[in-house]
């Protein structure tokens, strides 16, 4: 089959299609011929050779994809072959094939067309397994989103927002804001010439954010700090601002506040069956009545995957990045 690898540490060219062999189902995996994937913050850091894949991933870059499920393997009692499906992967989605444990599975939801539903696992589970099983977002709580125009933002901002929460976010455009604000957010902030801790705290009237989810990491901590409400929550998803930072304890002590970090990708084969069955339950719903709709900015087929990375690189995009297999 074809496939993505990188042929070394380095910017988009180094990807390169090539013939590998095709996967088999383990025990309990099924294996997926693969319609649509999609491009994640965490492929570029992989390309670049900051991310490598959990032991025993494959070494093909991707996170989710979609497809028709072409062979099973021995437990696996809820997929049969010609399902379709997305799935919530390790590694192995730029490729024609790849075999996923099937609790990683998910059905496509009632009103999304299966290259569109590649867009779908990784924000859903994403999002949901750290605003809302992680941080515990509450009723009344409010969400500060950082990233508001990326594939994460985007979904968390429709999520919250249809669960009754207010939705704050950062975004560089005004493209970009008006977007964020017609998918449910409340204020999008000009983070090149606005303080979010100031708006944030100015639109609460001085309460802050109870839960933040941050992909920036090191850059934007000792703020978040500052914008978190009593007993607020950061919920730290990426590395894009640098991975060390100083950290005043006595001001989060003082705020009896939390921060934590998290990863989906190296997480247990079964949590993440968990987390895909907690997101069919309470997510999957949204989707089919159309109150959350994936976003997706640029669809490009496999061979473009070079110009697919380096448009997530020049960070012009709305939404998802989708390749089509």
């Amino acid at each position: 089959m074809r496939a993505v690898l990188a042929t070394e540490p380095g910017g988009p060219e180094v990807l390169t299609i090539s013939e590998v062999p095709d996967p088999a189902p383990g025990p309990g995996e099924v294996v997926l011929d693969v319609a649509a994937t999609a491009v994640n913050r965490a492929d570029v850091l992989q390309r670049m050779g900051f991310y490598p894949p959990p032991p025993g991933a494959s070494d093909v870059i991707g996170l989710e994809c979609s497809g028709t499920v072409a062979a099973v393997g021995d437990g696996v009692t809820y997929w049969a072959v010609g399902d379709r499906a997305c799935a919530l992967l390790a590694g192995g989605g730029y490729a024609e094939k790849v075999a996923v444990p099937a609790g990683q599975l998910m059905p496509i939801p009632d009103g999304i067309d299966l290259v569109t539903a590649a867009a779908l696992p990784e924000v859903a589970c994403t999002v949901w397994s750290n605003v809302f099983m992680t941080a515990a977002l509450d009723e009344d709580d409010v969400l500060l989103v950082h990233g508001g125009a990326g594939g994460i933002g985007t979904f968390a901002i429709q999520l919250a927002s249809a669960r009754g929460h207010r939705v704050f976010t950062t975004a560089g455009s005004q493209e970009k804001r008006e977007r964020c604000v017609a998918l449910g957010a409340e204020v999008a902030v000009d983070y090149r010439n606005e303080d979010f801790v100031e708006v944030v705290r100015e639109r609460t009237d001085g309460r802050g954010a109870d839960v933040v989810l941050d992909n920036m990491g090191a850059k934007y901590l000792d703020r978040n700090i500052d914008v978190l409400a009593d007993s607020g929550r950061l919920v730290i998803i990426g590395m894009q601002g640098g991975a060390r930072a100083e950290l005043d304890i006595a001001k989060l002590l003082r705020k009896r506040g939390a921060v934590i970090a998290t990863s989906l990708r190296s997480r247990p084969v079964e949590d993440k069956a968990w987390i895909c069955a907690d997101v069919v339950e309470n997510v999957w719903p949204l989707i089919a009545t159309g109150t959350i709709e994936p976003v997706v900015g640029t669809t490009l087929p496999l061979e473009e995957v070079v110009e697919a990375h380096r448009r997530l690189d020049g960070d012009g995009n709305i939404g998802k990045i989708l390749l089509t297999v």
